[in-house]
């Protein structure tokens, strides 16, 4: 399921105020613990992380990492009493993975809780912690997107050929895989988006409409193949 555009996997627990899941492994009795998708999306791009060199068991409300972005830190705190068993040090390389991948490839830590994980105590399935999400989504303005945005462009008032003009140009300026977030009021930007993406080759990963706002998030491709119209409207290589 997700809560206004930000995932929420049935297959875990959360822990809304310290803004973690987690998911047990019944195999070993170990679970595997990493930050929400709405504390991803608000904190934004993750630049470092730092783990905490603890051992042994520790008390619920530990902080076994601590997360910095432009305009956040905080604290990654167990939810349980529990022995942290591996570190996910591929984000010491690659922060922003947490953005892209919260609930996978962004993992934080492999722990051993100290007593069976079940419900209670702060921990909820997802279907229970919905509204209580809803809420914190709405009171921190928080937009989930697929991928990180690495810069963002705020064209309100501007004609389509303009925006595109700048966009081309912005993009030009990045590295191949990087993400733009456009953000524009012109109510023609979603089929202009469409021709653009024929034209140029690169991506349209998202689109959202936000009131009278188009948001657009393009990822500029490596190689990028544009896409010729045929006679019917449709695109082809």
């Amino acid at each position: 399921m997700d809560v206004d555009g930000c995932p929420l996997p049935d297959d875990r627990l959360y822990d809304i105020e310290r803004d973690v899941w987690l998911k047990p492994d019944p195999a070993d009795g170990t679970a595997t613990l990493g930050v929400t998708s709405v504390l991803a999306s608000f904190a934004g791009r993750f630049v470092s992380i730092g783990f905490r060199p603890i051992e042994g068991v520790q008390a619920l409300g530990r902080s076994v990492a601590t997360v910095e972005s432009v305009r956040y830190t905080g604290a990654v705190r167990l939810p349980v009493d529990a022995e942290v068993v591996e570190r996910n040090r591929s984000l010491e390389a690659r922060p922003r993975t947490i953005n892209d991948a919260p609930y996978e490839q962004g993992w934080i830590a492999r722990i051993r809780p100290f007593e069976p994980v079940r419900p209670g105590s702060g921990l909820a399935p997802a279907p229970e912690v919905r509204e209580a999400l809803r809420r914190k989504v709405a009171e921190w303005r928080v937009h989930c997107y697929p991928a990180m945005p690495d810069q963002e462009l705020y064209e309100i008032g501007a004609e389509c050929q303009a925006i595109l003009a700048r966009l081309d140009e912005a993009l030009q300026q990045r590295p191949p895989g990087e993400v733009t977030l456009l953000v524009t009021d012109d109510a023609t930007s979603p089929l202009e988006m469409v021709r653009w993406s024929d034209r140029t080759g690169h991506s349209v990963l998202h689109h959202r409409v936000d009131g009278n706002l188009h948001h657009f998030l393009v990822r500029r491709e490596e190689r990028p193949v544009p896409r010729r119209r045929r006679a019917d409207g449709s695109a082809g290589r």
